[in-house]
């Protein structure tokens, strides 16, 4: 399989403080690693690092074959990096479909007129709610409507690799399993590489072929979903 994003001894720390420690990773393209493990073991910053919120205080990060280590994040943004970060940050003032518009903005130099050809009919297709929905403020939605909304907009630049800070978090069984069910379109259907955080290890395993545990800042053990139970890594991370 042909590697999309690949980050050798990558570092980085807030301040004085190191977070990550020496991150050696390797997502194939087309496929979905979960990165599992405790509250505070790096996990948001491994996200935030590889969109360039973070930025690398020793190593690289590759992606799609070019070294973006020093690229910002709005550079990996119109690379083909989408951003999904966990509380969804939504804009609350404006409507679901300005919302998704704003997602547009990914697509800058990546094609002429793509900007122009509006929000993709697939994101209402893969979010059917957003249709019905979509005049009505960020700010009035339920926890769910803003996670697809969060997801929608982060298509709408028409991402090769999605990350996703813990989608399921506060949000209804009924409404996962929706979720659930339309990353796995954007696998299939789209072809969009996915990295995804998740405590909740039943989710990860029926999605992810690939996981990933990191512990205090560094990874302690990957490995094949389809290999392993949830079970046998479950007391790594203690959840």
């Amino acid at each position: 399989m042909e590697t999309l994003l690949k980050m050798d001894k990558v570092c980085a720390a807030y301040g004085q403080s190191q977070v990550l420690w020496d991150i050696d990773l390797d997502v194939e393209r087309g496929g979905a690693l979960a990165l599992i493990g405790r509250n505070g073991v790096g996990k948001t910053t491994l996200l935030r690092t590889i969109m360039g919120v973070q930025k690398t205080t020793k190593g690289r990060v590759q992606f799609d074959g070019a070294d973006v280590t020093e690229a910002k994040p709005h550079e990996r943004s119109r690379a083909g990096i989408g951003f999904v970060p966990q509380g969804r940050h939504v804009f609350p003032h404006l409507t679901v479909e300005e919302n998704l518009q704003s997602g547009l903005s990914a697509l800058t130099g990546r094609g002429k007129g793509l900007i122009g050809k509006g929000i993709p009919e697939h994101i209402y297709d893969l979010f059917p709610k957003l249709l019905q929905i979509r005049h009505r403020k960020a700010g009035v939605l339920s926890g769910g409507e803003q996670q697809q909304l969060a997801i929608g907009r982060a298509l709408a630049g028409q991402p090769k690799l999605l990350l996703l800070d813990e989608p399921t978090e506060g949000i209804q069984p009924n409404v996962v399993q929706q979720i659930e069910d339309a990353l796995r379109r954007v696998r299939t259907e789209l072809g969009v590489t996915i990295v995804i955080v998740e405590q909740y290890l039943d989710f990860a395993w029926s999605f992810a072929d690939d996981y990933c545990v990191l512990m205090r800042g560094r990874t302690v053990r990957q490995g094949r979903t389809a290999q392993e139970s949830a079970a046998d890594v479950a007391h790594l991370v203690n959840v």
